[in-house]
């Protein structure tokens, strides 16, 4: 039976923000993330311009696609189902029914840690809120499945960095900041 207070939640997301165009924007999001294709293509896109550190979005690209793989598995151990609630909205399909953890959550996460200490830029603030706020506007993840996305992205994207900090390291540059 679901937690009440994460479908409170659910609900009070969807009645304050799911509004059309907000549910549009998130639909966008949602296709975006899909397998973590659009990062993975993000990552590409850096690879081919910066080709004095290609080697080294590749080896983001890699994390994030580690981090989609380790949420894959941990949603078929868990085999939380998604939200089903005659008061939340699903308004967009997924691959399966699994939920905890939300696969968005972790590769977007990973991939702002990741894309962000090769540009130098704070990522995850712009791009990790927006997208777990995202997957409850769909009503396709409880509050905690997004949390707990973010969370582990976060940690493989910190331990793929902390190598890509070491191969520049290694190379006698200085690493840059950014998450």
């Amino acid at each position: 039976m679901p937690d009440q207070r994460e479908i409170a939640v659910l609900r009070g997301v969807q009645e304050t923000i799911g509004k059309p165009a907000v549910v549009k924007v998130a639909r966008g999001m949602s296709f975006f993330g899909e397998h973590s294709a659009g990062w993975l293509a993000v990552g590409a896109v850096g690879a081919l311009v910066d080709k004095e550190r290609r080697k080294d979005w590749l080896l983001a690209c890699g994390g994030v696609f580690a981090a989609h793989a380790a949420s894959v598995v941990v949603k078929r151990v868990v085999k939380r189902t998604r939200p089903d609630d005659e008061s939340v909205q699903v308004l967009v399909g997924t691959p399966s029914r699994l939920s905890f953890p939300s696969a968005h959550a972790t590769s977007t996460t990973a991939a702002a840690v990741l894309f962000g200490g090769l540009t130098g830029r704070r990522l995850s603030p712009v791009l990790v809120p927006p997208m777990l706020l995202s997957r409850m506007v769909l009503g396709v993840h409880y509050p905690s499945d997004v949390v707990a996305g973010s969370v582990l992205g976060a940690a493989i994207g910190g331990l793929v960095r902390r190598k890509l900090n070491g191969r520049r390291g290694s190379r006698g540059q200085q690493s840059r900041r950014g998450d």
